[in-house]
């Protein structure tokens, strides 16, 4: 098939390179512009960009596009069979979905409709799933809306993070696209409508669902969110109104504990070399490794030594 393929970052290169592999012609790679990266403020081409030149493709990254008549032209003039969209990180246009006969086939890493939105894999975690997956779908204009086409479930083991997940789904997801284009070539595959009443959101992350709730959320789930926002937001707290990020933790069991021990959410107990906190359903959370605002990342054992901390010290608002 002659195709069209839009993706930005390094989620989306195993398709790409699966599409070329399998014998599709990529008549044009569309992804987002170089942008500014890091503290050298250095002009950076995204990792499709780079994927794509190095196998001689032609490469398009336009600002816009739903009013572009420069790139409509382009994309008309190329008359793809079909679009493949893998977090290409823009809203495709009515004009671009209606193009490609086949239709514009988006690979999403979730379960559909649980998860639409810009962090699938994130909010899988954060929320504690045991399974997640990817979908292959018919995009349409609304988010993540579109008819199923394929789906492949992978388990989440209790430990992983959305980091470890990313390279996971993004691997396995490659060929669910490649299956999903032969499968509408031959009309093996019916696409089949989402039952939106089921739909779930995984809004774009933003630093603040990093912050830890104590009096909120319990231990497990808390720790349920640090594994999500890897490798951002991550999780913190403050001490003594400095921030205090959170690297390391485990949800502890109530055997850890003397019966002398607080319980107020927030409220901190060491036991030798060890640093627990008290969390929402009188759950504890042990903090394992730590970072205080300008310092270096700690154990709890290192931290403990230096802290200077208090009977009754308590982590997050009450310390502000």
């Amino acid at each position: 098939m002659k195709i069209v393929f839009c993706g930005t970052p390094r989620f989306a290169v195993p398709t790409l390179e699966a599409l070329l592999a399998t014998g599709h012609e990529v008549a044009l790679v569309v992804t987002q512009p170089d942008r500014l990266v890091g503290r050298s403020q250095e002009l950076t081409a995204p990792p499709v960009k780079r994927t794509a030149l190095e196998a001689g493709l032609a490469v398009a990254q336009p600002e816009k596009i739903r009013n572009n008549l420069e790139f409509h032209a382009r994309l008309e003039a190329i008359a793809p069979d079909a679009i493949v969209v893998v977090a290409y990180g823009r809203l495709i246009p009515a004009w671009m979905l209606a193009l490609p006969r086949l239709g514009c086939i988006n690979l999403h890493a979730s379960l559909l409709p649980k998860y639409r939105g810009a962090a699938p894999i994130q909010w899988a975690v954060a929320m504690g799933e045991t399974f997640t997956g990817n979908t292959t779908m018919l995009l349409e204009e609304g988010l993540d809306t579109g008819p199923i086409l394929l789906q492949r479930t992978m388990a989440i083991a209790s430990e992983q993070t959305a980091a470890d997940l990313f390279n996971l789904l993004a691997v396995s997801g490659a060929p669910l696209v490649v299956e999903t284009l032969a499968g509408l070539a031959d009309g093996s595959i019916v696409p089949k409508p989402q039952d939106h009443a089921s739909a779930t959101l995984a809004p774009i992350l933003n630093r603040e669902d990093g912050r830890m709730d104590f009096a909120k959320r319990t231990a497990a789930e808390l720790k349920n969110r640090w594994r999500g926002f890897q490798p951002w937001p991550g999780a913190f707290t403050s001490l003594d109104g400095k921030k205090l990020i959170v690297h390391r933790m485990s949800a502890a069991d109530d055997s850890d504990f003397v019966a002398s021990a607080p319980s107020e959410p927030g409220q901190i107990y060491v036991e030798g070399q060890r640093l627990f906190v008290a969390c929402a359903g009188k759950s504890w959370l042990e903090l394992m490794e730590v970072q205080l605002e300008g310092k270096k990342r700690l154990t709890a054992a290192e931290f403990l030594r230096g802290a200077g901390l208090v009977r009754g010290e308590r982590l997050g608002a009450a310390a502000q």
